[in-house]
Parts: C-alpha cells; sequence; structure tokens
C-alpha cells in the first residue's frame, strides 16, 4: 500500500524528531514549516510542551511570501526574539523538508542572528 506524499512528509518528520529528541540534552527545538505560500518558525521547549518564541513570513506590514529572502527575514526574526527571551542554544528541526533552499536560507540567517545549532 503506497503512503500519501503527504503521510511520507510526516514519517520523515517524526523520523527526524526522533533522532533529534535523543539528541536535544534538553535545547529547546527550531521548528520550521514550510508551505507554498509562506514559512513559519517557531522554538518550541518540549520538556514543559510550550512555543517560546515564533516567527513567520506573513508578520509586518509587507508580507513577504516564501522565498529565500523571506525565509532569511525569519530566520533573523525568530532569533532575535529568541536571544530576547534568553535562549542562544536549540536544535534545528527541519521536519520533513530537505536542508535546501528556503529551510537553508532560515537556518543560516538564524545562525548569523545569534543561535547555536
Amino acid at each position: 500500500m503506497a503512503l500519501s506524499p503527504r503521510e511520507q512528509l510526516a514519517r520523515r518528520a517524526q523520523r527526524n524528531r526522533t533522532r533529534l529528541k535523543k539528541l536535544s540534552n534538553g535545547r529547546p527545538r527550531l521548528s520550521v514549516f514550510r508551505s507554498d505560500k509562506n514559512i513559519y518558525a517557531q522554538i518550541i521547549d518540549d520538556a514543559n510542551g510550550v512555543t517560546i518564541v515564533a516567527a513567520s513570513s506573513l508578520e509586518g506590514d509587507k508580507k513577504q511570501g516564501s522565498n529565500q529572502a523571506a525565509a532569511s527575514e525569519v530566520g533573523k526574526l525568530v532569533a532575535q526574539r529568541a536571544i530576547e527571551k534568553g535562549v542562544k542554544d536549540v536544535v534545528f528541526d527541519r521536519g520533513g523538508y530537505i536542508y535546501h533552499g528556503r529551510v537553508k536560507a532560515l537556518a543560516e540567517a538564524a545562525r548569523e542572528a545569534g543561535l547555536n545549532f
């Protein structure tokens, strides 16, 4: 029985999160969600089950869309908010997406803005 693309993505994301939980050592997780029109990032404390900070390309006066430039802006924004809350070390959860394009742009911008992962 073949899996739908959505089910395949969910399986890849779960496999990635299982590996991250073993390696995280209590660090919060920087989770990325990529849709066709926008990109979202949030830092999640899995121990307490709460979102510490979040950012998306929907924020601001001009909606940015979902290109690499928008992903970079979201990465910078989530990193700035995290540092304001006192979070510097995170683990990067790419979900079921490959580390390429928009996901990579977001991660590199977050690193440049001061997050460690």
